[in-house]
Order: C-alpha cells, then sequence, then structure tokens
C-alpha cells in the first residue's frame, strides 16, 4: 500500500494511471516556510510518513510565470486562494508576462535505508538576506540532507506554456488558464492532460524508480 497525501481526487486519479494500490491519505502535514517546492514537499513526505508509519509520497506544485521571475512558484496555492485563478491571469495578460510553466516534485519516504535526493538549501532569510554562517551550517549537512533526517527520494516534472483567457470545464486550480500544445488544461480529458503535465511527468518518474523498490 502507497499512501497518496492529498485530499484532491483528481490527483489520485493522475497517481493510478502509473502507480498501483495508491490510495489518499487525508493528513494535514506542517508545511516549512521556503522558496524551495524540494524543500517543503521532502519535509511534508518526512511528516506524512511519521504520521502513517507507512510509505508515503508527498507532491509540491505550481505555477512559475518566467517574466515575474517565477512568480508565484511555492506559493501558488496561497495566490489561489486569496487573489484566485483569474485575477493571476488577468494580471499576466495585461503585463505581457504570459510566459509560463508548470512544475512539480514528488518526494517519497518509506522510513527505510536509501540513497536520498539532495535537497537544496536556502541561504537566505525570508526578507533575502544572506544567512551567517553557523545559521546556514545548522539547516543542513552538505547541501543535502539534515543530519539524522528520514531520506527521502525527489522526482520532478514541467511543462511549458502559456495564461491566456480561461478556458474549459475540467482541471482544477490554475489549469483553465494554463495553455499547453494550443489547448488549456481544463480543455483536455484527465487521461490527455496525465500524459503531459508536469505531476503525470513526475509520476511516472517515481514509479519506474518504484518498481525497483
Amino acid at each position: 500500500m502507497l499512501y497518496y497525501v492529498t485530499t484532491n481526487e483528481g490527483k489520485v486519479r493522475e497517481a493510478e494511471e502509473y502507480l498501483d494500490d495508491v490510495v489518499a491519505l487525508d493528513y494535514d502535514y506542517p508545511e516549512i516556510q521556503s522558496d524551495s517546492m524540494a524543500a517543503i514537499a521532502a519535509e511534508g513526505a518526512r511528516a506524512a510518513h511519521r504520521h502513517a508509519d507507512a510509505p508515503v509520497i508527498v507532491d509540491d506544485a505550481g505555477l512559475f510565470l518566467e517574466d515575474f521571475e517565477g512568480f508565484p512558484g511555492p506559493y501558488s496555492a496561497y495566490v489561489e486562494d486569496t487573489l484566485g485563478v483569474e485575477r493571476v491571469g488577468r494580471l499576466a495578460r495585461r503585463e505581457d508576462a504570459t510566459r509560463a510553466r508548470f512544475r512539480c516534485v514528488v518526494a517519497y519516504c518509506d522510513g527505510e535505508p536509501f540513497e536520498a535526493s539532495p535537497e537544496p538549501v536556502d541561504t537566505t532569510d525570508r526578507r533575502g538576506r544572506d544567512l551567517a554562517a553557523d545559521e546556514r551550517a545548522t539547516a543542513a549537512t552538505d547541501d543535502s540532507v539534515a543530519e539524522g533526517a528520514l531520506p527521502v527520494k525527489l522526482f520532478t516534472g514541467a511543462v511549458p506554456g502559456r495564461i491566456v483567457e480561461p478556458r474549459g470545464e475540467g482541471g482544477f486550480g490554475y489549469d483553465p488558464i494554463f495553455e499547453h500544445d494550443g489547448r488549456t488544461f481544463a480543455e483536455m480529458s484527465p487521461e490527455e492532460k496525465n500524459a503531459v503535465s508536469h505531476r503525470g511527468r513526475a509520476l511516472g518518474a517515481f514509479a519506474e524508480w518504484f518498481q525497483g523498490r
């Protein structure tokens, strides 16, 4: 049994295309403050494994606007909740900043030893200032995993596109305003979206590795 930490049925359906015996786990893991989706997903997977005492995957995904220095990126869910998808779309189109990319990180943890993925370490605080050397030293070891932390394997996926007027009735989140290859994600069937989506690509890479696990 593999737990996918999510309450989003759309995510679970995507995962079922790649994985057997995957079920949703409703667990509100503490989300660390970081500009790195990899770090957020990794710590979420560790917390979820401690909660479930079973193999788990956690994903973190975001919409990155190329001309807005990647905004909203790791803050995509917060921006969706506060500004709304259509307002983000209007802002991007008004500023002629429609080049975009969806990115996803899937993090796996089962509590057993394996070769973990290196995790990026933030060396700046939330205001962009460099942390002192002793503060950086306590953050992580060798630009990888903090000493004693459960190992986590990371898998990434990305898909390019552009921001358009909302179209389509399917999908969720930013799907109606994200166009890839002439159609928005909300205009695609679940199978079509899964074949090209950032999450599908990350899940596909994980599934290939997991078969050997």
